[in-house]
Protein backbone atom coordinates (compact mmCIF):
# COMPACT_ATOMS: atom_id res chain seq x y z
CA UNK A 1 0.00 0.00 0.00
CA UNK A 2 3.35 2.42 0.79
CA UNK A 3 4.47 1.85 -2.60
CA UNK A 4 1.10 2.49 -4.17
CA UNK A 5 0.96 5.62 -2.39
CA UNK A 6 4.49 6.45 -3.67
CA UNK A 7 3.74 5.89 -7.21
CA UNK A 8 0.52 8.40 -7.04
CA UNK A 9 3.19 10.76 -5.55
CA UNK A 10 5.65 10.19 -7.91
CA UNK A 11 2.67 10.57 -10.51
CA UNK A 12 1.65 14.24 -9.25
CA UNK A 13 5.28 15.58 -8.99
CA UNK A 14 5.89 14.33 -12.49
CA UNK A 15 2.00 15.93 -13.82
CA UNK A 16 3.06 19.15 -11.49
CA UNK A 17 6.39 19.60 -12.74
CA UNK A 18 5.75 18.86 -16.85
CA UNK A 19 2.42 21.84 -16.37
CA UNK A 20 0.14 18.59 -18.46
CA UNK A 21 -2.51 17.52 -16.55
CA UNK A 22 -4.12 15.08 -19.65
CA UNK A 23 -4.76 11.12 -19.31
CA UNK A 24 -1.35 10.34 -21.18
CA UNK A 25 1.03 12.39 -19.28
CA UNK A 26 -0.38 10.94 -16.26
CA UNK A 27 -0.20 7.52 -17.42
CA UNK A 28 3.67 8.60 -18.58
CA UNK A 29 4.01 9.64 -15.13
CA UNK A 30 2.12 6.52 -13.35
CA UNK A 31 4.63 4.32 -15.64
CA UNK A 32 7.73 6.46 -15.04
CA UNK A 33 6.86 6.68 -10.53
CA UNK A 34 6.22 2.36 -11.26
CA UNK A 35 9.97 2.48 -12.49
CA UNK A 36 11.86 4.38 -10.51
CA UNK A 37 10.31 2.38 -7.30
CA UNK A 38 11.06 -0.98 -8.87
CA UNK A 39 14.71 0.32 -9.34
CA UNK A 40 14.71 1.64 -5.96
CA UNK A 41 12.62 -1.97 -4.17
CA UNK A 42 16.05 -2.91 -2.35
CA UNK A 43 14.91 0.56 -0.18
CA UNK A 44 11.78 -0.46 0.37
CA UNK A 45 11.37 -3.46 2.35
CA UNK A 46 9.51 -6.50 0.95
CA UNK A 47 6.18 -5.58 -0.89
CA UNK A 48 4.01 -7.34 -3.52
CA UNK A 49 2.92 -4.38 -5.07
CA UNK A 50 5.86 -5.71 -8.39
CA UNK A 51 3.67 -8.32 -8.53
CA UNK A 52 0.20 -7.21 -7.98
CA UNK A 53 0.36 -3.82 -10.08
CA UNK A 54 0.88 -6.21 -13.62
CA UNK A 55 -2.02 -8.76 -12.12
CA UNK A 56 -4.39 -6.16 -11.42
CA UNK A 57 -3.77 -4.20 -15.27
CA UNK A 58 -4.53 -7.53 -16.46
CA UNK A 59 -7.49 -8.65 -14.99
CA UNK A 60 -8.83 -5.46 -16.04
CA UNK A 61 -8.72 -6.45 -19.56
CA UNK A 62 -9.90 -10.13 -18.73
CA UNK A 63 -12.81 -8.78 -17.08
CA UNK A 64 -13.72 -6.15 -19.85
CA UNK A 65 -13.38 -8.58 -21.80
CA UNK A 66 -15.52 -11.14 -19.96
CA UNK A 67 -18.50 -8.85 -19.37
CA UNK A 68 -17.96 -7.45 -23.76
CA UNK A 69 -18.57 -11.10 -24.50
CA UNK A 70 -21.35 -11.73 -21.65
CA UNK A 71 -23.15 -8.59 -22.98
CA UNK A 72 -22.78 -9.27 -26.91
CA UNK A 73 -24.53 -12.69 -25.74
CA UNK A 74 -27.56 -11.27 -23.85
CA UNK A 75 -27.88 -8.55 -25.94
CA UNK A 76 -28.03 -11.50 -29.05
CA UNK A 77 -30.53 -13.45 -27.26
CA UNK A 78 -32.42 -10.14 -26.86
CA UNK A 79 -32.80 -9.02 -30.24
CA UNK A 80 -33.20 -12.76 -31.75
CA UNK A 81 -36.60 -14.64 -32.22
CA UNK A 82 -34.81 -17.61 -31.38
CA UNK A 83 -34.60 -17.89 -27.45
CA UNK A 84 -30.95 -19.31 -26.64
CA UNK A 85 -31.24 -19.03 -23.07
CA UNK A 86 -31.79 -21.96 -20.35
CA UNK A 87 -31.63 -19.92 -16.90
CA UNK A 88 -30.39 -21.82 -14.07
CA UNK A 89 -29.03 -21.75 -10.73
CA UNK A 90 -25.86 -23.58 -9.73
CA UNK A 91 -24.31 -24.12 -6.63
CA UNK A 92 -20.09 -23.20 -7.15
CA UNK A 93 -17.86 -24.64 -4.25
CA UNK A 94 -15.69 -21.64 -3.31
CA UNK A 95 -12.12 -21.57 -2.45
CA UNK A 96 -12.52 -17.99 -1.09
CA UNK A 97 -12.39 -17.65 2.57
CA UNK A 98 -12.64 -14.03 3.57
CA UNK A 99 -15.70 -11.97 3.60
CA UNK A 100 -13.96 -9.32 1.56
CA UNK A 101 -13.36 -11.98 -1.24
CA UNK A 102 -16.28 -13.81 -1.21
CA UNK A 103 -18.04 -10.14 -1.78
CA UNK A 104 -15.80 -8.95 -4.28
CA UNK A 105 -16.49 -12.27 -5.77
CA UNK A 106 -20.21 -12.16 -6.15
CA UNK A 107 -19.95 -8.11 -7.40
CA UNK A 108 -17.75 -8.92 -10.29
CA UNK A 109 -19.88 -12.01 -10.92
CA UNK A 110 -23.74 -9.73 -10.71
CA UNK A 111 -21.57 -6.95 -12.76
CA UNK A 112 -21.24 -9.84 -15.38
CA UNK A 113 -24.57 -9.07 -17.69
CA UNK A 114 -26.44 -12.72 -17.69
CA UNK A 115 -25.32 -13.66 -14.00
CA UNK A 116 -26.36 -12.79 -10.55
CA UNK A 117 -24.74 -14.00 -7.51
CA UNK A 118 -28.17 -14.88 -5.09
CA UNK A 119 -26.33 -16.45 -1.98
CA UNK A 120 -23.71 -17.44 0.23
CA UNK A 121 -24.08 -20.87 2.14
CA UNK A 122 -23.71 -20.54 5.63
CA UNK A 123 -20.36 -21.93 5.76
CA UNK A 124 -19.49 -19.91 3.27
CA UNK A 125 -18.35 -22.70 0.88
CA UNK A 126 -20.65 -22.46 -1.95
CA UNK A 127 -21.89 -19.57 -3.73
CA UNK A 128 -25.66 -19.99 -5.47
CA UNK A 129 -25.24 -18.13 -9.10
CA UNK A 130 -28.35 -17.84 -11.21
CA UNK A 131 -26.72 -17.74 -14.64
CA UNK A 132 -29.01 -17.03 -17.91
CA UNK A 133 -27.23 -19.15 -20.04
CA UNK A 134 -27.10 -22.89 -17.97
CA UNK A 135 -26.50 -25.45 -21.04
CA UNK A 136 -24.00 -27.73 -18.61
CA UNK A 137 -23.69 -26.82 -14.85
CA UNK A 138 -20.27 -27.86 -15.09
CA UNK A 139 -18.82 -25.22 -17.29
CA UNK A 140 -20.69 -22.33 -15.61
CA UNK A 141 -18.97 -23.54 -12.51
CA UNK A 142 -15.12 -23.92 -14.13
CA UNK A 143 -15.75 -20.28 -15.80
CA UNK A 144 -16.52 -18.68 -12.41
CA UNK A 145 -13.45 -20.47 -11.14
CA UNK A 146 -10.81 -20.31 -13.71
CA UNK A 147 -11.76 -16.42 -14.74
CA UNK A 148 -13.27 -14.46 -11.95
CA UNK A 149 -12.19 -16.88 -8.55
CA UNK A 150 -8.55 -17.64 -9.42
CA UNK A 151 -7.75 -14.13 -10.36
CA UNK A 152 -9.54 -12.62 -7.11
CA UNK A 153 -7.33 -14.78 -4.97
CA UNK A 154 -3.91 -14.03 -7.38
CA UNK A 155 -4.53 -10.43 -6.37
CA UNK A 156 -5.92 -10.42 -2.80
CA UNK A 157 -3.80 -12.61 -1.07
Amino acid sequence: MKALLMNILLMALWVASTGDFGYGNILIGFALGYLVLWWMSPLLGRTSYFRKLPLTIGFAFVLAWEIFKANLRVAWDVVTPTRYRRPGIVAVPLDAETDLEIAVLANLITLTPGSLCIDVGEDRRVMYIHAMFVDDPEQVRKEVKQRLESWVLALMR
